[in-house]
């Protein structure tokens, strides 16, 4: 079976900044055009059959990566008030069941939201905020059912099961119940689907009477809504890609903390008579200053952790006793924490050489105890709770594998690749204990690289079926990122962004140097912006890679950042440039993967797509398929895959979302094989 070839229906032309170009495939943006969803039914079919005679190793992979799973289990619970929250899972369910019990004694369950049950008829399902009220006796939650992250907010008794009339749609994750138990705030979505508006509801009224409490004018900011710990303060943020505005309120009154200004960010936590401000001021890195609750200005500020270029502040907790900082130095995370009226800080660091680690569950403003989720290639996610008092570290739980595991059958290694200004790119490595460099080990080089977000190594039972096969795993934390500090981030960013590209190929070179693979052997991985760092590394080394697998990837840059009407455009000018700017414009120009295909030997490819995906349209890789394979001068399997009830996330069901996998590793095997 043979993919047909696409249409050229109506070239489209372009002109800017005295510059001609034309788009031979922009009709694929038509999405209620019938031919559009005939072309990806085609599309599906064509993969589906290319990779038929993969069906059983996608049925081994798939019971593998299940066996690895505790199908029915629950989650380490929660304390917020008198109760005590958790999750469950039950084998052969989708999603899970919330659940709750008193901390009395003898208390019973109560499931308070059955997510199968919401879920019941839809193609997708995702809940957005779960929220009780102050009481704990209503549930407000959220649901998008097409992945195109668009909200329904609903309110249930929890005692009854009684589901109110109340019914708001159109909006963002954010909400926050009030003091009065029947009243909460929350945000909705502009045309380009940007959380911009808060409004004030009280249950029994209908929406359209809702009070609006702020609109956002700058398509740049989004909104955000959220409590302090403490549960004294609402905050309200308003959020660019460079700069932060936060308001203050302690009923539905909101008062500016500090006016925005451009490249300032900033973050509060509330504890006791203070206001806590992690804020970039004094340099990209942040610093930790503290200010009175009634006195904001900056004269009465007092450092309590300058800017250190060399420690990246990320985030700052407040309990009632503690302060706690998170911060990333050498490129991992650590945690410090300070006790009220002390001045010494004391750290919780951890040993491997790569891992991941996160605050979680820490609900209680007066807890004595920290909660935290650490997980490594070699150690599973574990959840502890640190005790204060003795520095203790309290095991919780970690996850099962009915199958069994032993980290000891693994290595991991943290290196460094030298990229072409000098700058040393992390590179972590995972494979099976005995491995040695010999040239010719498969290797799945995966990469991100954008909006300062990190690609720590973390643990995933689905991809030891790839390295129990011998395949080396190699995660690049290439600038763009943030995992050296908030200047590796600038540094991939704007008209750095190059740098992303060229730290990718040093990782590449790295793994060759080293002995691990080959280019023939070399197959890269990436979503979304890593999607768009895979993308535009084929367009301009397609030599140096055996493969290519691509989620839902960002490669009509160029287009996308010219359209200000799709959701992210505008708010995302200060990642990418603004191509009304001709240099912002010529750079975008330069290494967007669509605008750079040539005639080349490009190697095979899988590229998915998600047909609902506010993010990254589904017709930013068709258009790029299209004209990878019109300008492919190898005999390479070029394929496309399209989810046509899903967004940018994919599947939403967790067995759903395993056949997903199955389906990408039994493509990288067979590419492997053929190589």
């Amino acid at each position: 079976m043979q993919v047909a070839p696409i249409p050229r229906k109506g070239p489209q032309a372009h002109e800017l900044h005295g510059i001609h170009w034309t788009d031979e495939y922009a009709w694929l943006r038509e999405k209620t055009n019938p031919e559009l969803i005939e072309h990806i039914h085609l599309e599906n079919a064509y993969t589906a059959a290319a990779m038929s005679d993969t069906a059983n190793q996608q049925g081994t992979l798939y019971d593998e990566i299940l066996s690895r799973i505790q199908q029915t289990d629950l989650t380490v619970p929660v304390q917020d008030g008198p109760y005590l929250y958790y999750t469950r899972t039950e084998e052969g369910r989708q999603y899970p069941l919330y659940c709750r019990k008193a901390i009395a004694a003898d208390s019973t369950e109560e499931i308070y939201l059955d997510a199968n049950i919401l879920a019941k008829g839809h193609d997708y399902f995702h809940l957005g905020v779960i929220e009780t009220s102050p009481d704990q006796s209503l549930l407000a939650y959220s649901t998008d059912i097409e992945g195109d992250e668009d909200y329904t907010i609903r309110v249930t008794d929890i005692a009854t099961g009684r589901v109110y009339p109340d019914q708001i749609e159109r909006t963002y994750d954010a909400l926050a119940w009030a003091a009065d138990n029947c009243t909460f705030f929350y945000s909705v979505l502009d045309a380009a689907r940007r959380p911009h508006r808060i409004f004030r509801h009280k249950l029994g009224e209908p929406a359209s009477e809702d009070t609006l409490l702020y609109e956002e004018a700058d398509e740049r900011f989004r909104l955000d809504l959220y409590k302090t710990r403490s549960k004294r303060f609402l905050l309200m943020e308003l959020e660019s890609s460079t700069t932060t505005e936060i308001w203050l309120a302690e009923t539905d009154q909101f008062h500016l903390f500090r006016a925005r200004q451009q490249d300032i960010e900033y973050s509060i936590t509330h504890q006791g008579d203070y206001l806590y401000v992690r804020i970039n001021d004094g340099g990209r890195n942040f610093r930790l200053i503290r200010t009175p609750v009634d006195n904001w200005l900056q004269e009465a500020w007092v450092e309590v952790l300058p800017h250190r270029d060399d420690v990246y502040l990320e985030s700052v907790t407040a309990l009632r006793d503690y302060l706690i900082v998170t911060e990333r130095c050498g490129g991992l995370r650590r945690f410090r924490y300070q006790r009220v009226g002390e001045t010494d800080w004391h750290s919780i660091e951890f040993g491997e050489a790569a891992y991941t680690v996160r605050l979680t569950g820490n609900l209680e403003f007066d807890a004595h105890t920290l909660r935290y989720q650490f997980e490594s290639p070699l150690t599973p996610p574990s959840v502890f709770d640190y005790h204060f008092a003795t520095g203790f570290q309290e095991l919780r739980k970690r996850t099962e594998f009915p199958a069994g595991f032993d980290g000891s059958s693994y290595t991991v290694e943290r290196i460094y690749a030298n990229s072409h200004d000098g700058s040393c790119v992390p590179l972590v490595l995972i494979y099976r204990r005995g491995l040695t460099p010999n040239r010719t080990h498969p290797t799945l080089l995966y990469g991100y690289g954008a909006y300062g977000a990190n690609t720590d190594a973390g643990f995933s039972g689905a991809r030891l079926s790839l390295i129990d096969r011998g395949v080396v795993y190699a995660i690049a934390q290439v600038r763009g990122g943030s995992e050296m500090g908030r200047p590796w981030h600038d540094s991939g960013r704007m008209n750095n962004k190059r740098n992303s590209f060229h730290d990718f190929f040093a990782c590449a070179e790295a793994l060759f140097k080293q002995g691990w693979t080959e280019p023939q052997k070399l197959i890269i991985e990436g979503g979304s912006a890593g999607g768009l760092l895979v993308g535009a590394a084929v367009t301009m080394r397609p030599e140096l890679f055996g493969g290519v697998l691509a989620h839902v990837p960002f490669v009509d840059v160029l287009h996308t950042m010219l359209d200000a009407s799709l959701p992210l455009t505008v708010g995302e000018y200060e990642e990418w440039g603004n191509p009304a700017d001709r240099e912002a414009f010529e750079y975008l120009r330069s290494y967007s993967p669509y605008d750079n295909v040539r005639p080349a030997a490009y190697p095979p490819m899988l590229v998915t797509a998600g047909l609902n995906d506010p993010r990254v349209s589904y017709w930013e890789p068709a258009k790029w398929v299209a004209r990878l394979r019109e300008h492919n001068t190898a005999n390479s399997e070029i394929l496309f895959k399209v989810n046509l009830g899903a967004g940018h996330f994919g599947a939403s069901g967790r067995y759903d979302r395993i056949h997903e996998v199955a389906f990408e590793y039994a493509w990288l095997l067979k590419t492997w094989r053929l190589l």
